[in-house]
């Protein structure tokens, strides 16, 4: 808590203390839980945390990797809150190796939630597979660009290997069907999980990897767990830096080691490397390949280009080539409120979308790229691994001419053919495996369509099968129906009238009754138990009322999905449809069709060249950036041996005590070392607390003790009168914000040093020790210093208006 020491007119300086140490920067979802120090800050819910001793939930905090540790492999991780298990992300690699799944599969059906933090494959590739076949049916959260981009990235994943394969792992159905439980949430906004996650809040904040990339905030009980991979603090051009840094000393951090031993030139520098190999390369009248990912990465070079044709007015043609693109780029314009500022600011005054292209052209069929003229060209195509997609076949074509570039912007993944190129560069043979679908013809044809008609009749017959086995097992059921009935023949028919209707009454016995029965038939109404008179018709009961059969209109509800089903078939897809056009066209094709494979040499004889474009931060940038979130306990995922184990080594001395680095399927338990209890707020404490509201809380200062109400602790009012306490402020305090303040009052202010000079002889300024880490209890204050004069008064009393005084 922020806390103002008592003033005193000897002393020429003040100091406001923040026993929490971080720059004042105030969590109300703290302050349920005491604060900082012994004060007892209470919240009008009554909420606790968990801990030893104390009579809340004892499930803690625990990490459990499913894939994506000590090696690159997708990122796959089980994070239980309190016996509330969350997948955090749910990636797969281009190879769509099912084995990395394993581990998935056997925790699957336990999973309550799952959150996405990117949109490509390697954060929420798995997520059909696993929909559909490993039993994962629990609620997924994401951001709106990673849900509609993530679509799109796995239609163009399907795409890829369907045209070149028997691709069965999922369809364009699946996907859907995987989909349509996400829900999307905008940064910051605070998600509160009900039923078994009651009390838990999840927040996504920006990671500045991805468009929509996400770092998770998970908080429960007034303690933050953090999960923040593939983060970048560098603005670029389309997105802002993450905003990771502004968490101060979370419960847990997990966070990758991916680019811990790489270190990054300058935005600048890069940019105009990337640039200059390309325009080297076209003007050596040679081709230019950029293999990237369907919707990520891709768009930051597209802008580059984009903006260097655009400035120095060349003319060499740019492709932008994906199952997809269309649909990539439309709702990419859509997203601008996602971006950097620069973007937004430049949207709101010029109305000039940065995604209008002028020089990239989408295409969404490699035969539209053979069409162009021969001549030097640059093209963007999917996939990033070179192992299926545009990008491979374009690869077998351009690799034999010497004059051609091959840029890759991003490391290829493990075992495809991308990593193998840039760890040993060419001039190599490369054995590569080319495919093709094909119609079918002659014998082949004629053996498909038998076993179609073969397939056909045994579908045809499967309802009455099944109609015939419902009968036998219905009639099987009834006991009544069991026994065989003998019509009495030695007795008369019998007739009854009541003078409106007329019932006919047989007499028939049962063996198992050993007697007489009376059956009644009224028309041609059957008797209730009666399960197909009209053999071998068969009833379809329904329920009826007084104004007939009783229907249910969820039945008759159109989703939307379904009408962007029915918009694709129906027109080859648009902007909320399944796929782009040709891609749609190619899908409704119903010829019969095989996959021929020719695998052959290729003399690579291409230059190519490895620029670093993935948008993450930097070793060195991650080390400082982690010493200044100064997490209590953390946990490294995702990155090679030696980067997990040389920032594993660097933190535990600089950052944190508690630094871990699990294996696969290995447990371990994170839950915080404080020991905190759940308490009752007594009625009568309650009745005489006055509330202060705060933003979207209220706060108030108690003097209580504790007591025990029905076997709980509580808190009760005083039996004595009340100490007196220090005055408390309450708030959040930035530099920047304040000197703006003090300009509109007309004092002179400037920074100088680190501090805020105002006036002529009085300075504002923040001290701390910034050596505390991890569970330091570092102390920061806001110093005044100066004069005892009318100015130092009169900016002290401006200095308190910034907080809530308590």
């Amino acid at each position: 808590m922020v806390r103002c020491a008592g003033e005193d007119v000897e002393e020429v300086s003040e100091a406001v203390e923040d026993d929490g140490g971080n720059e004042f920067e105030e969590d109300p979802s703290k302050w349920e839980d005491g604060g900082a120090g012994d004060e007892p800050w209470v919240e009008k819910k009554n909420k606790g945390r968990r801990g030893e001793g104390g009579s809340g939930d004892q499930g803690g905090v625990q990490v459990t990797p499913l894939c994506g540790v000590y090696n690159e492999n997708p990122l796959s991780y089980l994070l239980s809150i309190d016996g509330f298990n969350f997948l955090v992300d749910c990636g797969w690699n281009d190879l769509f190796d099912t084995q990395l799944l394993q581990p998935l599969s056997r925790v699957s059906s336990k999973i309550d939630a799952v959150l996405l933090s990117h949109s490509d494959t390697l954060h929420l590739g798995a997520l059909p597979y696993a929909m559909k076949h490993l039993g994962l049916s629990a609620p997924v959260y994401s951001t709106e660009p990673v849900y509609r981009l993530g679509l799109l990235s796995m239609y163009d994943h399907y795409l890829s290997r369907k045209q070149v394969s028997d691709f069965d792992l999922f369809t364009l159905d699946d996907i859907d069907a995987a989909f349509q439980n996400v829900t999307r949430l905008t940064y910051s906004q605070n998600y509160h999980i009900s039923g078994k996650g009651e009390g838990i809040v999840i927040a996504p904040h920006v990671a500045g990897h991805l468009l929509g990339g996400t770092v998770w905030k998970i908080t429960k009980d007034g303690e933050d767990v953090i999960y923040a991979v593939d983060f970048n603090h560098r603005k670029e051009r389309h997105l802002n830096g993450t905003i990771l840094e502004s968490f101060v000393r979370p419960a847990v951090l997990i966070t990758d080691a991916y680019n811990a031993l790489n270190n990054q030139p300058s935005r600048r520098q890069r940019d105009q490397e990337f640039l200059d190999a390309i325009i080297k390369a076209l003007r050596a009248d040679g081709n230019v390949l950029l293999p990237v990912d369907t919707a990520g990465r891709v768009l930051e070079l597209v802008l580059i280009l984009e903006q260097y044709w655009t400035q120095h007015h060349l003319t060499y043609p740019i492709f932008f080539l994906t199952n997809v693109a269309t649909s990539t780029v439309d709702y990419v314009k859509s997203f601008l409120e996602w971006m950097s500022d620069t973007i937004a600011k430049s949207f709101e005054h010029t109305r000039d979308n940065a995604f209008l292209l002028k020089h990239v052209r989408l295409l969404i069929n490699k035969s539209e790229l053979d069409t162009i003229p021969e001549g030097p060209k640059v093209v963007l195509a999917s996939m990033a691994s070179l192992e299926v997609g545009f990008s491979h076949d374009i690869f077998i074509e351009w690799a034999t001419e010497s004059k051609n570039l091959v840029l890759f912007t991003e490391r290829g993944q493990f075992a495809t053919l991308a990593r193998m190129l840039q760890v040993d560069p060419p001039p190599k043979a490369v054995k590569v495996t080319m495919r093709k679908r094909v119609p079918l013809v002659g014998e082949e044809l004629l053996a498909y369509e038998e076993e179609q008609n073969r397939i056909k009749k045994e579908e045809a017959l499967k309802p009455s099968l099944v109609k015939e086995e419902d009968l036998k097992t219905s009639n099987g059921s009834d006991d009544n129906l069991a026994d065989p009935m003998v019509i009495d023949a030695t007795n008369n028919h019998v007739s009854a009238d009541d003078g409106n209707t007329k019932f006919l009454y047989f007499a028939v016995t049962s063996p198992r009754i050993g007697g007489y029965r009376d059956i009644i038939t009224d028309g041609f109404v059957s008797p209730s138990t009666s399960v197909a008179p009209m053999f071998p018709c068969f009833e379809n009961s329904a329920e009826w009322d007084d104004f007939g059969e009783v229907i249910n209109p969820d039945d008759y509800v159109i989703k939307e999905d379904d009408i962007n089903q029915a918009n694709m078939h129906a027109v080859g897809g648009d902007l909320d449809g399944k796929v782009d056009e040709t891609s749609a066209n190619w899908l409704l094709d119903t010829k019969p069709s095989k996959v021929i494979s020719n695998e052959m040499t290729v003399q690579v004889k291409c230059s190519l060249i490895y620029m670093d474009f993935e948008g993450r931060s930097d070793g060195r940038s991650i080390k400082a950036i982690l010493g200044h979130v100064a997490p209590l306990k953390l946990v490294l995922v995702h990155g090679s041996a030696e980067a997990t184990e040389h920032l594993k080594e660097h933190c535990s001395k600089n950052v944190c005590p508690h630094v871990y680095a699990p294996q696969i399927e290995e447990t371990i338990d994170v839950t915080s070392d404080l020991c905190a209890y759940k308490v009752q707020l007594s009625e009568r404490l309650m009745s005489n607390v006055l509330f202060k509201k705060l933003g979207d809380y209220e706060i108030a200062w108690i003097d209580a003790e504790v007591g025990k109400t029905d076997g709980m602790l509580s808190l009760q009012p005083l039996s004595g009168p009340a100490s007196p306490h220090k005055s408390v402020l309450v708030g959040d305090l930035k530099l920047a914000d304040f000197k703006q303040f003090l300009a509109s009052k007309g004092i002179q202010v400037e920074f100088a040093g680190g501090a805020l000079r105002c006036g002529e002889f009085v300075t504002v300024r923040k001290v701390g020790d910034a050596s505390q880490k991890g569970g330091g209890t570092g102390t920061q204050q806001v110093v005044i210093e100066g004069p005892l004069t009318e100015e130092y008064y009169k900016i002290r009393e401006y200095l308190y208006s910034q907080f809530y005084l308590l």
